[in-house]
């Protein structure tokens, strides 16, 4: 089971990583939100199809583990993630707007459901749209909706958001693109926290991509996620092959 919670996290928080980078500024002045909401959607993310072969790294306190994924996204219609351990395919994983499918080979088990479990297990809203935005570099929620505080913090431009309930959301922002550095989730009431964060970008076909991601859980225990791209390519004829063997057994995960 464990197995199977950290594959669909890594599938869905994957991040890339490259030795170009892209220039960032520290924020000086107080700006708008509106300036900053603006900025960070300008950049371009105008593509058909994403190619990525990538290298994630998963620790908790009782374990670690090293992978390889081959993930190809057609853009706003499906997210299709192969996953590799020492050059082996393990488990692949289909997702499009309406539907997550899942399944491994070292337990010979399968998921399939909506986003609700997911959403459930992160302790945040999720939806296909925010799950591709995870891949590339943008804000997890809809920023122009919703009334948010600026400030600087850590010279990076913040945006904050209390929910009526007991969800807190906070979005850093560095000055030169308004490129998204960290994202932070907090839901006081089951002591639960995610955290990821973007040390860098580079640009690929004048687009920003992430170099890397870095990814923080915690509730009951702490996990930690690094995730890279060892190489990226737009555009190209894809296939999203996904069959679940007949004699693989379903899983619930709570």
């Amino acid at each position: 089971m464990k197995y199977s919670l950290f594959a669909l996290l890594v599938f869905l928080l994957i991040g890339c990583k490259s030795k170009q980078m892209v220039a960032t500024a520290a924020a000086s002045d107080a700006t708008e939100v509106t300036k900053i909401i603006n900025g960070h959607y300008a950049n371009d993310t105008d593509f058909k199809t994403l190619n990525i072969k990538a290298n994630a790294r998963y620790e908790d306190d009782k374990q670690s583990h090293s992978l390889n994924a081959d993930i190809r996204i057609k853009k706003n219609e499906i997210i299709w993630i192969n996953i590799k351990m020492i050059g082996f395919p393990v488990a692949k994983a289909l997702i499009t707007p309406t539907k997550v499918s899942y399944y491994e080979k070292l337990n010979n088990t399968y998921f399939e459901g909506d986003f609700t479990m997911l959403s459930n297990w992160l302790g945040t809203d999720l939806d296909f749209i925010k799950v591709q935005n995870l891949f590339l570099g943008k804000a997890i929620d809809d920023l122009s909706k919703g009334k948010w505080i600026s400030e600087i913090n850590e010279k990076l431009f913040k945006l904050s958001k209390a929910s009526t309930a007991d969800i807190s959301k906070d979005f850093y922002f560095e000055a030169a693109n308004f490129l998204l550095k960290k994202e932070t989730i907090t839901q006081a009431s089951q002591n639960r926290v995610l955290e990821i964060q973007y040390p860098s970008y580079k640009e690929v076909e004048r687009m920003f991509l992430p170099n890397e991601i870095n990814i923080m859980a915690a509730q009951k225990d702490k996990i930690a996620i690094d995730i890279a791209y060892k190489n990226t390519t737009f555009n190209e004829n894809l296939s999203y092959s996904f069959s679940i063997p007949s004699d693989y057994k379903a899983i619930q995960i709570d």
